[in-house]
């Protein structure tokens, strides 16, 4: 029996080598093929182990924790490629706590996978299934085994990421180079250990300086606009500027490039960005997906400083608030008052999926016309959010390439968070009372054919000031590019004095 558990694992691990050799970015190649170095092969081959251990504590029977075990390296390595041919880079640590949102969204993640990807993930996964229902083993002594070879593997992986040549791996948070050095599975684990060992945030900074050229604002209103991104930039056709962003620009207080990270997704690290104005190169690890830790950095966050000088905050978005724990973190950051799906009516007929950027705007006038205290307005919007074919017939779409096609569609949403801009800028002038309105994107959208990672991220943003009555306040007219953290602090440098924080 015992020989019989023993056997499968130098095959499994021979295979896993092959299969993390896959992963991309591919090792260095020397002397004729890639090789990853000594130090992730070694983690490689225990973690594979370890999971040969623990299916066969399961299951019973060697055969087909061998099977399970090389299933799950390969399922990890399909995801990644198809992650980094989306967006530019590979399966991350964090990523793996996205896993519930998979099933309640599907729509935000399977589209990185092509049909015979997916039908191919779902045809493995009932034949799995099956077989794990077919091939259970009743006897003990084979689960025990497997527990036993799953606490040694591990122990073992505690022990040797202990040692110096394996403690001074993955010290910075750059996980293509990672990949590309360790591996795919040595990365993730490693990135995770160094993830749990971060530090504390330190003390916040204070406002840096009062920016004057007119009243105060006593309303923001701050616009993430879902995958907004100027269209002269993405496809370099002069003829597609956005008329409202072009005018926003000739207007605005500040205006430029808005330097995010995320290609194609990870609109959470704008926000946090944003809210909580921390750059990413404070934040180590973190910075993956800084929302995973938010609730240590409350005190930094946009309506915490805005709340000593009697400021109210409310958060609006029309989409489930427990995504990336918005629920959470956002009343624990000092927004008082949540506007979710529930206060909106889903879409009609032809709008599309989502609740449109008109129908949020509508929202921002009605609470901006009720405030009475100072008031900052925060809306995350998700009517531009892809895939960009999955709501429209053949009869409908335009003709002409695959490429083609989506971004034609994805013109006519972008065109819809302009036009949001347009009338925003306009109501909120109406008002006649000292205001800013902060309109950004949150990264650019990944549209196979058409914009695609590998290039520039950047997207707009433009800083509108009002006065009490309703005139613009115009800076320079200069093109300023800023980090989203930098946003952060120009918003509080134009609200607040140093006395006021």
């Amino acid at each position: 029996m015992i020989l019989t558990v023993l056997l499968p694992i130098l095959p499994l691990i021979a295979a896993a080598l092959v299969l993390d050799g896959l992963a991309r970015p591919q090792a260095a190649r020397r002397f004729g093929a890639g090789w990853r170095s000594v130090e992730g092969s070694v983690l490689l081959a225990l973690v594979s182990v370890a999971l040969y251990g623990g299916f066969l504590a399961l299951c019973g029977n060697a055969a087909l924790s061998v099977l399970l075990a090389f299933a799950l390296l390969a399922l990890l390595t399909l995801a990644s490629n198809a992650k980094r041919a989306m967006l530019g880079e590979p399966l991350l640590f964090s990523d793996l706590a996205l896993v519930g949102a998979i099933f309640r969204h599907p729509q935000f993640y399977l589209s990185a996978l092509t049909r015979l990807q997916i039908a191919a993930m779902i045809i493995v996964a009932v034949l799995l299934a099956a077989l794990v229902a077919w091939l259970l083993v009743p006897e003990p002594l084979p689960h025990l085994l497997g527990a036993g070879l799953a606490l040694a593997s591990l122990a073992a992986l505690t022990a040797i990421m202990r040692l110096p040549r394996f403690g001074a791996l993955a010290l910075v948070p750059d996980a293509e180079a990672d990949v590309m050095r360790l591996g795919l599975v040595p990365t993730l684990l490693l990135h995770w250990r160094r993830w749990r060992a971060v530090v504390e945030a330190p003390a916040r900074p204070p406002v840096r300086r009062a920016i004057g050229g007119g009243d105060a604002p006593q309303l923001i209103v701050a616009i993430q606009c879902e995958s907004f991104a100027d269209p002269v930039d993405l496809f370099g056709d002069p003829a597609l500027a956005l008329p409202a962003l072009a005018g926003a620009r000739n207007d605005a207080w500040q205006w430029g490039r808005l330097q995010v990270s995320g290609f194609g997704a990870y609109t959470m690290r704008t926000e946090y960005a944003v809210i909580f104005g921390r750059e990413e190169s404070e934040l180590g690890f973190r910075r993956f997906d800084p929302f995973l830790t938010a609730l240590r950095d409350t005190a930094y966050a946009l309506p915490r400083r805005l709340e000593p000088a009697g400021w109210n905050s409310m958060f609006i978005h029309p989409h489930d608030m427990r995504f990336y724990g918005r629920d959470r973190i956002l009343p624990a950051s000092g927004f008082a008052r949540l506007v979710g799906e529930d206060s909106f009516d889903p879409p009609a007929k032809g709008e599309g999926r989502y609740v449109t950027d008109a129908a949020i705007a509508r929202k921002i006038m009605e609470l901006a016309r009720e405030a009475a205290d100072p008031t900052l307005l925060y809306a995350v919007t998700i009517e531009n959010h892809g895939p960009w074919s999955a709501d429209e017939s053949a009869e409908d779409a335009p003709s002409g390439t695959q490429a083609s096609r989506l971004v034609a569609k994805y013109l006519r949403l972008v065109a819809k968070g302009d036009a949001m801009l347009a009338d925003l800028r306009g109501e909120i002038a109406a008002l006649r009372r000292p205001a800013m309105l902060v309109f950004f994107g949150d990264h650019r959208p990944s549209i196979p054919g058409a914009s695609e990672p590998g290039g520039e991220r950047h997207t707009p943003y433009v800083v509108l000031r009002f006065d009490g009555q309703g005139r613009p306040i115009r800076g320079d007219g200069q093109r300023r590019d800023l980090t989203p953290a930098a946003l952060h602090h120009l918003v509080l440098d134009c609200t607040l004095s140093p006395a006021a924080d």
